[in-house]
């Protein structure tokens, strides 16, 4: 497991304030993070250091659900944020620890995402794609400049 880490990097055309929001909107969060096929339930969000989170992935077409939660282990606002996250199947143990690094650059946002701890069972390259998808679905969301009516 300590072994399993996956690194992702990407520029939106949105600013670090607009990206960060997407993090700590429990709403925001249920639309961009599961990976396409999925839908997602945040049961619990406690946005600060120290406080807890729990949500669920369902697939679409299974019905087969998943639950994890974890703690907000470092908080820097519109620049970083650190979390652990321990799925709640005996079947994916560990911790995983995910650090996400935003940075403002020339047109916009760069973030590197980080996830290390991966149960053995979950393929990296299957982690990769999830969260290419999850950062697509992130782009969708930050990236459009809708005015209010």
């Amino acid at each position: 497991m300590a072994n399993n880490k996956v690194t992702l990097h990407r520029v939106f055309t949105a600013s670090p304030e607009k990206v960060y929001k997407a993090f700590t909107d429990a709403d925001a969060m249920a639309a961009w993070l599961p990976p396409y096929g999925f839908v997602c339930k945040v049961h619990s969000l406690d946005f600060k250091i120290g406080g807890k989170y729990k949500m669920s992935f369902t697939n679409f077409s299974t019905g087969y659900s998943h639950s994890f939660g974890g703690e907000y282990l470092e908080i820097i606002p519109n620049e970083l944020l650190k979390y652990s996250d321990q799925f709640d199947d005996p079947n994916l143990p560990g911790q995983m620890i995910t650090k996400i690094e935003l940075r403002k650059v020339l047109c916009g946002t760069e973030l590197i995402a980080t996830q290390e701890g991966i149960p053995d069972v979950i393929p990296t390259e299957m982690c990769y794609l999830g969260w290419q998808e999850s950062l697509d679905k992130l782009k969708r969301l930050v990236e459009p400049n809708i005015p209010d009516a």
